[in-house]
């Protein structure tokens, strides 16, 4: 066999044996300065925003590779902010988050697909207070060199997770459904 084609066969080989190998979603590191996880709820027929100052994410993701991608993030329920003081220690309290037995929520996705118009969903569970609920995630990634801005959104019931049982179970006071919403900036991990 002469040099150039077995050179050409050798080539040909290793392209073929690299297109064969699995794709795996990029690492992102979250910028926590220029990030942010926020919720909007009702009370008294009046809708509120917050949001948690503290909270970890891992995420690995790739349009084009949903089948490796995972978000695993950890929220600190005591930095819980809606800028009314006095909500925020009833909230924090025991008949709400009950922080002090339950410091943290965990959310881990479970599998990414896409919807009949393109969006990417990721389904996944929370575990909030102590209840583990399935919970879907709305997903836009907007990539941009070595960043992108990844945006997810997920509308979940108080009540599935126990928040405000008894007495303030009446949602006609506090509304049951909240709607999440992160805003996340991503650097590429080294």
């Amino acid at each position: 066999m002469k040099p150039a084609t077995r050179t050409g066969l050798m080539l040909a080989a290793t392209l073929a044996a690299a297109t064969a190998m699995p794709a795996f979603a990029r690492d992102w590191a979250v910028d926590a300065a220029h990030s942010t996880l926020a919720f909007t709820g009702s009370y008294q027929g009046e809708t509120f925003d917050g949001r948690f100052r503290r909270f970890d994410a891992s995420i690995a993701y790739d349009p084009a590779d949903l089948a490796h991608a995972k978000f695993d993030v950890t929220v600190d329920i005591a930095s819980l902010d809606t800028q009314n003081s006095e909500r925020d220690q009833a909230a924090l309290g025991t008949d709400f988050f009950d922080s002090a037995r339950f410091p943290r929520a965990h959310f881990v996705t479970t599998a990414f697909r896409r919807a009949a118009n393109g969006e990417v969903l990721a389904d996944g569970t929370l575990t909030l207070r102590g209840v583990t609920r399935p919970v879907m995630l709305s997903v836009k990634f907007v990539p941009g060199g070595n960043n992108a801005t990844l945006d997810v959104t997920a509308r979940l019931k108080r009540l599935d997770f126990g928040i405000g049982g008894g007495q303030w179970a009446d949602t006609s006071m506090i509304g049951n459904g909240v709607t999440v919403h992160g805003h996340l900036l991503l650097l590429a991990s080294k």
